[in-house]
């Protein structure tokens, strides 16, 4: 019998081979992104003090959206984290995919956080 492959694995091995060329400094912190079935998380981070600078979610209460695994709650989620990320005093950031493809609710909680100020 073949052995299925594990996605979740295989994200995690792409996600790594991303992380070693790309890390967040104070300057320019990393705006990481990771989605599930259910909901999208994203969040600014300094790798170098290894601190979390700003994060939003579908799960948080200033989520406005009734579905979190949408399209139009990706692009809540890339405005909510662009306006925390500026409350910060950060303007321009290195996104992270998380291993994901640039596509669906990735992308549009990258052009959500783009129109809503913050620079990558």
């Amino acid at each position: 019998m073949i052995a299925k492959i594990d996605k979740n694995k295989v994200r995690q091995k792409r996600h790594q081979r991303v992380r070693n060329k790309l890390s967040g400094t104070a300057e320019r912190p990393r705006l990481n992104v990771y989605r599930s079935n259910q909901h999208i998380y994203a969040q600014v981070i300094d790798d170098s003090q290894q601190v979390t600078l700003a994060s939003a979610s579908t799960t948080d209460p200033d989520f406005k959206g009734e579905n979190g695994s949408n399209v139009d709650a990706a692009a809540e989620v890339g405005a909510l984290i662009a306006k925390r990320a500026k409350d910060k005093n950060v303007e321009t950031v290195v996104f992270d995919r998380g291993g994901y493809l640039y596509h669906g609710r990735v992308k549009a909680l990258a052009e959500a956080a783009r129109e809503n100020g913050l620079q990558f």
